[in-house]
Parts: structure tokens; sequence; C-alpha cells
């Protein structure tokens, strides 16, 4: 197996080492089958919850076509990693390609960036819906919701673009073994040179900026939106404005709390148990409860899954 190729006196890799789970044929078949059954789960999940806000014509209100783009969103973001390990699992080989690297980090840059920006709208969302709601009629319109759902989408995509650019526009030389079980940012960061090193984590230290002004939005719009639930005279005024909220809270914090800690995480070499744990965390579990989160506590989508059900059965 070719790894590396010689230009002039420098050795460039082309091709990556996947090295993060163990190498024995046993444990390996039996990541390969937990993978299996998370994925299976997860895409069963949000397709299930794409198809009943597609289909329900009781769930046609804004929150519900942001929740659709996120269970999309959700199923592209498991999509990137997952299978890939299941494959390697199953044929026992690590080996990624230089391309294939690139464009795991590209779309993973793409999707974690875009779930946080559709975090931050239905936050937003909410905070209007509950502390504005004679001005929400106006404000969240279907061609708003459109422009907004389009602006977070086509703006990811190009943050991604810049990042991966940075990463990858000088060939990788240090080395060609990566200890995780996708090409992790902070891995791949560390067999990069020095000057594309400090040109990325510039670029990251100015992105972390948005991404903290999003969280101190998400932040604020939720404390006002418990200030104003406190404030509500009925018990089940303050219950059904808390049903409506009170997922999109709990996703939300899974999302920054596993994020904030693969971003904080030292970088192991070998990963350790920790690592591995803290890459599952922010890479698996996010689009595995997000479905399980929403079909517990929203009344609206367990309505309408019963009725997808009923529909299907009847055909």
């Amino acid at each position: 197996m070719v790894c590396f190729k010689v230009l002039g006196n420098l050795t460039v890799v082309t091709e990556f080492l996947l090295t993060g789970f163990s190498e024995a044929p046993e444990l390996q078949l039996l990541h390969a089958g937990l993978f299996l059954l998370v994925y299976l789960a997860a895409l069963a999940g949000n397709l299930l919850i794409v198809t009943a806000v597609t289909f329900d014509r009781h769930l046609r209100s804004p929150m519900y076509y942001f929740l659709q783009h996120l269970s999309s969103l959700d199923l592209c973001y498991i999509s990137v990693t997952v299978p890939k390990a299941i494959h390697s699992s199953l044929t026992h080989s690590t080996a990624i390609s230089y391309l294939g690297c690139v464009a795991q980090v590209y779309f993973f840059f793409a999707f974690a960036s875009a779930e946080l920006a559709f975090l931050t709208v239905m936050s937003y969302d909410r905070y209007l819906a509950i502390c504005h709601p004679l001005l929400y009629g106006a404000e969240m319109t279907p061609e708003r919701c459109h422009q907004m759902a389009a602006v977070a989408w086509l703006s990811c995509f190009s943050y991604a673009s810049v990042h991966t650019g940075n990463m990858f526009w000088e060939p990788v030389r240090r080395s060609n073994t990566i200890h995780q079980f996708f090409c992790d940012i902070p891995h791949v960061l560390a067999l990069v040179s020095c000057e594309v090193f400090l040109v990325e984590f510039v670029a990251l230290a100015l992105s972390s900026c948005l991404v903290l002004g999003c969280s101190v939005l998400m932040v604020v719009s939720y404390v006002r939106i418990f200030s104003a639930v406190l404030r509500l005279p009925s018990g089940a005024g303050r219950a059904k404005a808390l049903s409506t909220c009170s997922p999109q809270l709990a996703i939300t914090l899974l999302f920054l709390v596993t994020g904030l800690f693969a971003a904080l995480g030292p970088t192991a070499e070998p990963s350790s148990t920790q690592d591995l744990a803290v890459a599952l965390a922010y890479t698996v579990l996010p689009p595995c409860l997000n479905p399980i989160i929403y079909s517990l506590r929203s009344k609206e989508i367990k309505a309408a899954v019963r009725r997808l059900v009923g529909r299907v059965r009847a055909a």
C-alpha cells in the first residue's frame, strides 16, 4: 500500500490511516454492529420527523419548518463519519484517501456550523412566539423563513470552504496517521505544517467569535423565554409554552456541551478512551437524540406520527 509519494526531496501524504478503534477483528465487528444500529436509529428517527412535517398539514408553523431542516441536517451530519467507520471495521481497513479526508473535514465543518445556525434561528423563533406573539405573524412569514433557511445553508458551506481550504492549501507531509475513527479536525491540524496551522488557527479563533455570538443569542433568547413563561398567570399556558421550547433547549444544550468538550479537550496520541468518547458524543449523540427528544416532548409530533402510521396502515 502506497501512502506517500515523493515530490523532489519532499514526501507527501496520499492517504491517511484512521487508528481510533482497536485492531482486534472481534472488536472491529462489535464496533461495526453498534455503529450500524446507531446509524439506522438516527436515520429512522430523523426521516420520520421529516416525513411527518412534510405530509401533516397540522405542522405548518415556522417551528416545524425549521425542525424539518434540522432533522435533514442531522441525517447528513451523521452520514459524514459513521458509514466510513462501519466500512472500515467490516473490511478491517483503516485507510482513507487524501480527498476522502478533505471531504470529511469539509462536510463536517459545513453541517456542524449549519446545526449551530439552525439552533440559533429556532431559539429566535421561540423567543418571538412567546415574548412577542403579536409580532410573530408579521416577522416569521413563509418568505422570511425560506430566506433564513437559505442563508443558513449557504453561509455554512461558504464557511466550510474557507476552513477546509486553509487546512489543505499545502500537502500534508508530517504523518499519515490520525488517531481517531474519522478525520477529526484537531487531529488533522496536528499533521499540517506550522504555516498552515497558524493560518487556520487564526481563522478558527475569528470564527469562535461567531460561535460565541450565536451561543450568547441563544442563551439570551431562552432566558427571556423562561422569564416570560414564569410571568404567565395560567398554569396551562406555562405548560404549553414550556412544551414548545424545552425540546429545543435540550437539543441546544446537548450540541453546545458536546461541541465545547471537543473544542477544549486535549488531542491524545494515540486516542484515549476519553478522546473517543468525546468524539462519539459530538458526532453521534445529537443526530440520534434529537428525534427522541422531540418525539417524547412534543405532543404535536407524536400526534403527527400516529396519523402518519395510521395512513400507512390504511393504505
